[in-house]
């Protein structure tokens, strides 16, 4: 089975609705297939935010935005992997330029609303937080609910002579360190989700990072993402994951047509029950959609 005949396993289960409405939900369905995810990435200059998305992502990057923009400005990148694509976009980090900060405030506001997901990248070894937090509260705090907060360069934090290179992992003190950076940025952020802490470099802590990420995007951005993530990240839980949001977001397709007031009590009733038939489908046609 290809792509083309997965959608048309969807058809199938919606010959009872009339056609109208069937063209409606299909397109609405088909729109998710498509559906390209915006990523926002922030963080101070030499916080690790390239190296971090090459280590999530493989798809070919292309600059959506002019690379030689203002710094003042977001960068856009789009990452294709055969037929889907999701978009990063750059922020341009605060506090490093106290005059640029007002206009930042700006743009963040502007850009926030449009983003599927913000990781917020922080070093592990940086202990200049206040702007970042008093940005988090005056801009970006409304928003909690889309940020994933992410210490990378794990491998930096003291003592990091003590990194276990052959293994790439932390050593003991340097764990307690960690936990203790960790538990700082809950306290002083008081995010929605998890604290993620990675090395991007060496790898570590990158599939609970993905894990976090996947509990933190709308139903209909999860298939997409996981169609760029490299290799051994997309592993059958991520996808299983994944296939199941992508369900719950085919059935809302149904839940929205159905609470329109402009439809009989009759046609609601089957629009029920061919919501269950079709997400039992979207599911298993899953893999044919998205691989």
């Amino acid at each position: 089975m290809n792509k083309p005949d997965g959608l048309q396993a969807l058809e199938q289960p919606l010959a009872s609705l009339p056609h109208t409405l069937r063209q409606l939900i299909l397109e609405r369905i088909q729109n998710l297939t498509h559906y390209e995810p915006l990523i926002g990435i922030m963080g101070k200059s030499g916080a690790g935010k390239s190296s971090l998305c090459n280590k999530l992502f493989r798809g070919e990057v292309s600059p959506v935005s002019d690379v030689n923009a203002c710094t003042r400005d977001v960068l856009r990148f789009r990452l294709r992997s055969g037929s889907h694509s999701l978009v990063i976009v750059d922020f341009p980090g605060v506090g490093e330029n106290g005059l640029w900060d007002h206009e930042y405030r700006a743009l963040y506001r502007r850009m926030l609303p449009e983003l599927d997901l913000v990781l917020w990248v922080i070093k592990a070894d940086d202990r200049a937080l206040t702007v970042d937090e008093q940005f988090w509260h005056g801009v970006v705090r409304p928003y909690r609910q889309k940020v994933l907060f992410v210490v990378n360069q794990a491998d930096k934090i003291e003592p990091c002579h003590e990194w276990d290179i052959a293994i790439g992992t932390p050593s003991p003190q340097q764990q307690v360190n960690l936990k203790a950076k960790q538990a700082a940025i809950m306290a002083m952020f008081k995010p929605h989700h998890p604290v993620c802490v990675v090395s991007a470099s060496t790898g570590w802590g990158i599939e609970d990072m993905v894990a976090n990420m996947m509990c933190c995007l709308p139903d209909r951005a999860t298939s997409p993402v996981v169609t760029q993530l490299q290799g051994r990240l997309c592993s059958e839980p991520v996808k299983s994951q994944a296939r199941d949001s992508f369900g719950d977001a085919v059935g809302r397709v149904f839940d929205t047509a159905e609470s329109s007031s402009f439809l009989p009590a009759p046609l609601k009733t089957v629009i029920r029950t061919v919501r269950d038939a079709v997400v039992s489908v979207a599911r298993s046609v899953w893999d044919w959609i998205f691989f």
